[in-house]
């Protein structure tokens, strides 16, 4: 993953081309390569600043997230549901999505589909 370098070195590579350099020489100059430069440089001519993005993240959870209500009723209508119906319950809504997606929604809001209790523990051997 590419490193992010520091909004300073940004700015002053930015300032050296707006003072007459060319991107390359400035590039040089600062010792980043030269489509950084030229990057940098577009970025200041399209939003005014060379800042770099956020990385990182999640993005994708908003599209689980904005069925969250019709979830959360399916699970207290039939407690014993499971991922697969409800994936299916969601496809037929038109949103279909990944067991795995489903999976990190209710980790997220910390439900458990654990179906049988805890094994209570064993008289004759250790257990860890």
């Amino acid at each position: 993953m590419p490193r992010l370098l520091s909004q300073d070195l940004r700015e002053r590579v930015v300032a050296s081309v707006d003072a007459g350099m060319s991107c390359r020489q400035a590039a040089i100059r600062f010792g980043v390569s030269a489509a950084s430069a030229i990057r940098w440089r577009q970025l200041t001519l399209r939003h005014c600043t060379p800042a770099a993005k956020v990385q990182g993240g999640d993005r994708r959870s908003a599209r689980i997230e904005a069925h969250a209500l019709f979830i959360l009723g399916a699970i207290e209508t039939k407690t014993d549901i499971t991922l697969v119906e409800l994936q299916a319950l969601l496809a037929g809504r038109g949103t279909p999505v990944g067991i795995g997606t489903l999976w990190r929604f209710f980790d997220r809001h910390r439900i458990t589909r654990k179906k049988r209790l805890r094994t209570p523990p064993s008289k004759t051997v250790p257990t860890f």
